[in-house]
């Protein structure tokens, strides 16, 4: 096998170690519990992350045993990808770029306004129809269940760190001026109409702030603190793939000037 070649197989074990964190950044996100009642958002990077692997994989195959046809497929497929990957990556910064927290005076979370996302995560994450089996979903979870048990006074639970999605769905808007009782049961609001959510809030533990656009915000906001940090391993990632494709073009190119080099000695022997 030619020093080309030997190059194009190295390059392509790269790509390889670089599909692992693109698949494991999916799986984590399939993983979050918060997140596990949007299906959308796991699939294409797990998909991306996969197809990545296969092709960098018949790459390294296609350059250890010199494979020409092998290997033009992988260079025409991992460009295709790469180019894929920047799509995803830019398209999920673009849509996550708004942030809709708000600091709330004397508590340790944030709350979340829903006008203040994109209007496409709006459209197509949290719209009428989508919404409907989210709202099961959350509602069969132990996201807001589980605060009881961590929370048991209203101080610890004003100061504490709770998720976007705790904040939106499990308790009402600060607003309201309800009462605390425990983290999921509040009473006597003194400001019933300083939020259209203070009236759909309920005490049922099936209800709670679920049909709340708070809950909307707070599943969005959740979802763009995930992306935020799946968004750094595929910038990483991107980066070194596109180092690895340059190169590994480079490095073809030079083993077909060798081979043409090769059957050109021979003609003369």
């Amino acid at each position: 096998m030619g020093v080309s070649n030997n190059i194009t197989a190295i390059l392509n074990f790269i790509a390889i170690l670089c599909s692992i964190p693109i698949i494991a950044a999916g799986i984590w996100l399939a993983s979050k519990p918060d997140d596990n009642c949007i299906h959308l958002i796991r699939w294409p990077v797990i998909l991306l992350g996969f197809l990545i692997l296969l092709v960098s994989l018949a790459g390294f195959i296609g350059a250890y045993f010199y494979k020409e046809t092998l290997l033009a497929f992988y260079l025409c497929c991992m460009g295709i990808l790469i180019v894929l990957l920047l799509f995803l990556l830019i398209f999920a910064f673009v849509v996550t770029k708004h942030d809709g927290s708000y600091d709330v005076p004397g508590k340790g979370y944030k709350e979340y306004r829903l006008d203040a996302y994109s209007s496409w995560l709006r459209n197509h994450i949290v719209d009428s129809k989508s919404w409907n089996k989210i709202r099961a979903c959350l509602a069969d979870t132990n996201v807001c269940p589980k605060l009881t048990q961590e929370y048991i006074t209203a101080d610890q639970f004003f100061a504490a760190h709770i998720t976007p999605i705790q904040s939106g769905c499990c308790k009402p808007p600060t607003i309201c001026g309800y009462t605390f009782v425990n983290p999921t049961t509040w009473t006597n609001p003194t400001n019933p109409t300083g939020d259209p959510d203070c009236y759909v809030w309920s005490n049922d533990q099936t209800q709670l702030c679920y049909n709340c656009n708070s809950c909307r915000a707070g599943v969005l906001g959740n979802l763009r603190r995930e992306w935020r940090k799946v968004n750094v391993i595929l910038i990483v990632t991107v980066v070194v793939l596109i180092w690895v494709y340059i190169i590994a073009c480079s490095a073809f190119r030079n083993a077909q000037t060798e081979d043409l080099f090769s059957r050109y000695k021979r003609g003369w022997t």
